[in-house]
């Protein structure tokens, strides 16, 4: 009992550390994002308050820390650039995306995370850091943040005349603090919550003369309900998907790395579901919406955070931070908030795979590179879509250059003396071919290129060692085969081994074309008939 005790006690324990850890994190990230992304530093702290109570409890039973992350702030940027800084109409957008949330726990795509391949992740991450350190160049130097790329590069050679240097040297500081901070006292107390303070108070004290939060609401959110015409609903509708697919991608990823982590299986149509039930509460109190927050996450576990309990306690302990330094955080430069911000773009850059790119497969830095330009200068879910495609197209490809016969000829000392004579030209006897490798719409053409060769050859026993059933082209491709080895005269004898592609054929009728008496279960049985055939026609002196 008293071990039992202990051990709930431990657990609970681990649970508050975690939960004050990943408060402490969220605290810089929550504010930079919400300047970033146009709607305030009180809505990112409350859209972080907010959303990580309300998914902690109805979420997973890991402990998932939520938030506003870098990939959800710069679409959530981007879409406050293309509805004009419109900000009822991108809270709009916020309840839809959590209403597709909710929609999407309901199907089986959830799981499809599982299936992106790396290189695609990779490409959006570094295509997602690059952005966010492009974005807070301007802020960096006193000028006003962009939400687009090319505008931020085009307007940083004309903000370069007119530096703020009191803007710049908080900056620079910031870099230096967030950079240099040693590993053993970021574990204590991270580099971002250090940087914030010391340089507000630098700011203050020397009475830097840069642009500000300014004020932050410490009062509760008032509710709203977003309110729309059934035109504005369908016009939106392209955000909202956008947003949701970014919100659960992010979600769903986070799973995985606290599964790895916890060794505990989480449900992700029930993350899922928590996540747009909270983003819709953020969108009816005017806050930012959110995701599950791997770096929060990751740092609530790695400080004992066993449960649920832990994302429970992380917006108590922002709620109390915000209720008891609102003063202090109004005071914060937003250069500082932009040092912090570009420390976070490099966090999120795949530097891993960086390192180890000159030995990567070409086909996967095609991948990887497209994603990333198509995330940096156009669109990050067309950059996604386009990297499954890509990823897609160059794995069937692979899989279909990989498909091929594998031929050997059957000989037999009983065939006649006309058989003997042409020993050296195989293909005057029984021939068996293997069809290694998938068989499926990329490889079939290649595949029927291949039975073109086939004169003379009278009996061609076609063994298909692969036990996963056809799709249609291949099932096409098939048919094709057999209609080409009848017009070249040849006895087809089809190997295959199970039931549900004999239906399958059957349902097609190719079995019919071949003859239900040319099918075999076994390679033995096919090349005993095709022997006993050729016996036969040889004793009655027909002629080949």
């Amino acid at each position: 009992m008293i071990s039992q005790l202990r051990a709930k006690t431990e657990i609970l324990a681990g649970d508050v550390l975690g939960g004050i850890n990943s408060a402490i994190i969220a605290l810089p990230q929550a504010l930079a994002f919400g300047v970033a992304t146009g709607f305030g530093a009180g809505a990112g702290l409350w859209g972080a308050i907010i959303l990580c109570f309300v998914a902690g409890i109805l979420g997973v039973k890991t402990p998932m820390i939520s938030g506003i992350t870098g990939p959800v702030a710069i679409v959530t940027a981007s879409i406050m650039h293309s509805l004009g800084m419109d900000i009822n109409s991108v809270i709009l957008i916020i309840a839809m995306a959590g209403i597709l949330q909710i929609i999407l726990s309901m199907t089986q795509l959830t799981d499809i995370v599982k299936y992106v391949p790396y290189p695609v992740i990779s490409g959006f991450m570094n295509g997602v850091g690059v952005i966010i350190i492009i974005l807070q160049i301007n802020p960096l130097i006193g000028h006003s943040a962009l939400s687009s790329t090319i505008e931020s590069v085009q307007k940083l050679f004309i903000n370069f005349s007119s530096i703020n240097y009191d803007a710049l040297t908080l900056g620079i500081l910031t870099l230096l603090i967030v950079f240099l901070v040693p590993k053993r006292i970021n574990k204590i107390i991270p580099s971002t919550v250090i940087a914030l303070v010391i340089c507000t108070y630098v700011s203050i004290k020397f009475g830097f003369e840069v642009d500000k939060i300014n004020a932050i609401s410490i009062d509760f959110p008032k509710f709203i309900i977003p309110h729309a015409k059934f035109g504005e609903i369908v016009n939106y509708l392209q955000y909202a998907i956008t947003l949701a697919v970014i919100l659960s991608s992010e979600s769903l990823l986070t799973g995985l790395v606290c599964e790895s982590l916890t060794k505990d299986k989480s449900n992700p149509k029930h993350l899922i579901a928590a996540q747009g039930v909270g983003n819709i509460c953020c969108a009816m109190a005017g806050a930012l919406p959110g995701s599950a927050a791997t770096m929060r996450t990751v740092a609530a576990i790695k400080a004992g955070a066993k449960t649920k309990i832990a994302a429970v306690i992380s917006p108590l302990v922002l709620l109390l931070l915000l209720f008891k330094f609102s003063g202090f955080v109004a005071e914060i430069p937003l250069a500082v908030l932009a040092g912090i911000l570009i420390k976070i773009g490099y966090d999120i850059i795949d530097v891993k795979l960086l390192k180890v790119m000159k030995y990567a497969p070409k086909d996967d830095l095609y991948v990887l590179w497209v994603v990333f330009f198509l995330t940096v200068f156009y669109n990050l879910i067309v950059a996604v879509g386009a990297g499954i495609v890509l990823a897609a197209l160059l794995y069937a490809k692979k899989t279909a250059d990989s498909a091929k016969l594998v031929q050997k000829t059957v000989y037999d000392s009983d065939v006649t003396e006309l058989e003997k004579t042409l020993d050296e030209d195989y293909n005057h006897k029984i021939r068996v071919v293997h069809i290694e490798g998938q068989f499926f719409f990329g490889s079939a053409t290649q595949l029927i290129a291949q039975f073109d060769e086939m004169w003379g050859t009278k009996y061609l026993i076609l063994n298909y060692d692969v036990l996963d059933t056809l799709d249609i082209s291949a099932i096409f491709a098939f048919e094709d085969i057999v209609l080409r080895l009848k017009d070249q005269r040849i006895k087809i004898l089809l190997v295959i081994h199970n039931e549900k592609l004999h239906e399958q054929l059957e349902k097609h009728n190719i079995i019919k074309q071949i003859g239900e008496h040319h099918v075999f279960y076994s390679e033995l049985d096919a090349i005993d008939f095709a022997k006993n055939s050729l016996k036969k026609k040889s004793k009655k002196g027909k002629q080949f």
